[in-house]
């Protein structure tokens, strides 16, 4: 009988990122009231609740495949990165600077998880954990691990399943991981067990990264907020007929720079849908019309992006600050137009 992979199940069950018949049980979450799911309210707990799920799902995976193995500290320096790429974000974002702070305040909680590197001896390839390892190197301390001969397949699952457990990828992250799996010679099937979508949602991704160009894409970063219908729709307009050589000079200037990864994305987009008239430098026309206007609260927490052209007025709401409130303000529209339309009336 051939030897069962990592990743096998009996026919009866199905196991994925998060269901395994060795991980330890996680506590199941208590639905919150019926009135809390209504509104606002509900939008807050059901991001609450959906991130709090996530973070179980990854804790179950990495539980299942590290059971019964021995951790142990490894010289960061002899890790290397996994060798299909799964991240377009930068080690400098709010984010892992946290993770930083929280490894050297407690230590690092959870190990990652490594293989012995296939081709060179006494080195290690890592399967999942690139932000903790990161945040050790950066903090100059041993890496906690636990090693397992994986081969290429399972470490690509592992990897995969791990970042979609944890949620931590933007859509064009996932896009890419899927699309460099596909160049790499993986079938749809070991694509989708990575990703744990179905078909249609693989050859969505893929075709949007077919459609941008890629050194556009990584210009444009990861844009963590921009989800699947945005790409969408960019993809399409670049399949229609996009200048490529206007747009890769607008992401080099240095205003397009110095925005974040998603306001790049916005003004690539309005670019694109507005191209500027001939006698004023694409970057600077653009950038003038739809670049870095914020809505602040007293206290000083950013919470909507502004970008506006002559087309489009784009209101982008930073979740991770005011998670729910993009759904309060559209059950707000009504009573919000009315008043614009009245105001107009009297002007």
């Amino acid at each position: 009988m051939a030897r069962k992979g990592l990743f096998s199940a009996s026919p009866e069950k199905k196991l994925t990122a998060v269901n395994s018949d060795d991980a330890p049980a996680v506590p199941q979450r208590v639905s919150p009231p019926a009135f809390a799911t209504r509104g606002a309210l509900g939008a807050v707990t059901r991001s609450i609740d959906e991130l709090a799920a996530r973070a179980d799902a990854a804790r179950d995976l990495e539980a299942r495949l590290t059971a019964g193995e021995t951790v142990i500290d490894v010289d960061p320096d002899i890790i290397d990165p996994p060798f299909i790429a799964d991240r377009l974000s930068h080690d400098d974002d709010a984010d892992f600077r946290t993770l930083v702070a929280a490894i050297e305040a407690r230590g690092q909680d959870s190990p990652v998880l490594v293989r012995p590197h296939p081709k060179e001896s006494g080195r290690y390839q890592l399967a999942f954990g690139r932000r903790r390892w990161r945040a050790c190197k950066v903090l100059g301390r041993q890496v906690r691990a636990v090693v397992k001969k994986l081969s290429d397949r399972d470490l690509v699952l592992a990897q995969g399943q791990e970042n979609s457990a944890r949620a931590n990828l933007s859509f064009i992250e996932r896009a890419l991981f899927a699309w460099r799996l596909e160049e790499g010679g993986y079938d749809r099937e070991t694509i989708m067990s990575a990703l744990t979508v179905d078909k249609t949602v693989v050859s969505r991704m893929i075709s949007v990264v077919k459609k941008i160009p890629l050194a556009i894409i990584e210009a444009i970063g990861s844009a963590p907020t921009t989800g699947r219908d945005r790409w969408v729709d960019l993809a399409t307009a670049f399949e229609a007929g996009v200048d490529i050589e206007q747009v890769t000079d607008f992401l080099a200037s240095a205003d397009v720079q110095a925005a974040s990864s998603d306001e790049r994305f916005d003004l690539v987009f309005g670019l694109i849908s507005n191209p500027p008239v001939p006698e004023e430098p694409a970057a600077r026309a653009v950038a003038k019309k739809a670049h870095g206007q914020y809505w602040s609260t007293p206290a000083g927490v950013r919470v909507a992006r502004v970008s506006s052209t002559d087309r489009a007025f784009v209101l982008s709401i930073d979740k991770r600050n005011a998670p729910g409130f993009g759904d309060f303000l559209l059950t707000q529209m009504d009573r919000l137009f009315e008043t614009y339309s009245n105001e107009k009336k009297e002007d």
